[in-house]
């Protein structure tokens, strides 16, 4: 491959794809995108190709007569999924013709478990999560290819990923509480494991897997190595908004049963734990990052303190609604108060 490449990124205006772009940008490649609009807010240097990832015809057309040295395949469609039949399509456009194309998959291909490594099997195809089952089966599609014909895949599969400009209802979701002095729901006991990976680092992975030769053929799990519980998590998002004491943050524990019982989702508007936060723990082992990429995450307190920053300049979420929290805690009260009593 040469030294600087050109890349097509799919699915670029997203959380990952904005810092993915603009690390390719800074290291010299020459990137286009390809998303459902007819503009983007990048600058002049970043190509815009329109069609939508799961029509592969109208992709066809896009890309037309282009050719690119590697390939990112970031998008998901959340709302109707993206199934391993259209992720395979779309590998299909550029079999022959890139060096790399690297897939975002996910640590929830595993289905469940701790201490992955990427030799693990991946979630069935008859998994009840569509988004789980999706990934595993885009994996095995890839990687059949890779086996078959030698296509170069890359997959990488991150854990929860943080930083400035989440989309999601996360950290900024206990730093609005923090802010307003409220009580922080934790679930049972808080022990659930939860891992990360900070989005300035998966984008880091990213570049590393399109430069080195021998990335080709694998899957990487890419996080921090340890993973915390999540009263950690608490405590650290504490002590990245400045707290003297992250002890006195006020922290109310209430069964996960009881929380689901009176309502509480992990997505919808009565988020009690942040936005997905409360799933059965996934978590991945890195080693294997660590010895083929050089992987060397940013420092996780000082990644959240980075994260707070951005979160204090703009906060792009509407004003929170503690009405369920306030009436699980209220019932919580009266639950425990009828043991005690």
């Amino acid at each position: 491959m040469p030294a600087r490449y050109r890349v097509l990124v799919i699915g670029g205006t997203g959380f990952v794809g904005r810092v993915l772009i603009s690390e390719l940008l800074r290291h010299g490649h020459s990137v286009t995108l390809l998303h459902r609009r007819t503009r983007h807010s990048f600058s002049r240097r970043v190509g815009n190709l329109v069609a939508d990832r799961n029509d592969v015809l109208a992709v066809r057309k896009a890309v037309g007569a282009a050719h690119f040295d590697a390939v990112y395949d970031l998008a998901y469609d959340f709302e109707h999924g993206t199934t391993s039949a259209q992720v395979e399509a779309m590998a299909r456009i550029f079999e022959g013709h890139v060096a790399r194309y690297i897939f975002m998959s996910s640590v929830s291909a595993y289905g469940d478990g701790l201490n992955h490594h990427e030799g693990d099997p991946l979630a069935p195809d008859d998994h009840p999560s569509s988004y789980v089952r999706n990934k595993a089966m885009s994996e095995r599609a890839l990687f059949r290819m890779h086996q078959r014909a030698g296509f170069p895949v890359v997959t990488l599969r991150p854990p929860y990923v943080f930083g400035p400009d989440n989309p999601f209802y996360r950290e900024a979701f206990f730093w609005d509480r923090m802010r307003a002095n409220r009580p922080i729901i934790l679930p049972s006991d808080g022990h659930r494991l939860m891992q990360f990976v900070f989005v300035r680092d998966l984008a880091a992975i990213g570049l590393k897997v399109l430069e080195q030769r021998n990335a080709v053929g694998h899957a990487f799990n890419t996080g921090y190595p340890k993973p915390i519980t999540q009263h950690e998590l608490i405590r650290e998002l504490a002590k990245a908004a400045g707290m003297k004491d992250a002890k006195d943050v006020p922290i109310i524990s209430i069964p996960r049963d009881k929380i689901h019982a009176w309502g509480g989702q992990a997505i919808g508007t009565k988020l009690y734990f942040g936005y997905w936060y409360d799933m059965p723990a996934i978590t991945q082992v890195i080693t294997k990052a660590q010895r083929m990429l050089s992987f060397r995450p940013t420092d996780f307190g000082l990644a959240l303190k980075l994260t707070h920053k951005a979160y204090l300049k703009k906060r792009g979420f509407p004003r929170p609604d503690f009405t369920f929290e306030d009436e699980a805690i209220e019932m919580a009260g009266k639950v425990l108060g009828s043991k005690a009593g």
